[in-house]
């Protein structure tokens, strides 16, 4: 079974920084695309951020210029580099991939547990 662990979330004042990390843990798999997302109370769970195998990244126009998405492929990790927070980006967020596994004929989807970011004003 394949299995994200993410790290880095926490509580940060309006205007710090914070650092996700995810890491991609398993056997005979390779990643395709991986992305974070992000739900607040009351809200949908709403795409964040996109990385595609190739290094191609897509942002949500509410982030753009702020995060930073990110990937090390050697170590099967991916980042979201947040800067310049507010709190509106107050969240649970969530790492995805797309992961290619051996012998299988389709690629499946997987989700981390969520890391909690809370920006205070």
């Amino acid at each position: 079974q394949v299995q994200l662990v993410e790290s880095g979330g926490g509580l940060v004042q309006a205007g710090g920084s914070l650092r996700l990390s995810c890491v991609v843990s398993g056997s005979r798999f390779s990643i395709a695309s991986m992305a974070w997302y992000r739900q607040a109370p009351g809200k949908q769970r709403e795409l964040v951020a996109t990385i595609t195998s190739g290094g191609s990244t897509n942002y949500v126009d509410s982030v753009k210029g702020r995060f930073t998405i990110s990937r090390d492929n050697a170590k099967k990790t991916v980042y979201l580099q947040m800067n310049s927070l507010k709190p509106e980006d107050t969240a649970v967020y969530y790492c995805n991939a797309d992961v290619w596994r051996t012998g299988f004929q389709s690629s499946y989807n997987y989700w981390g547990q969520g890391t909690q970011v809370t920006v205070s004003s």
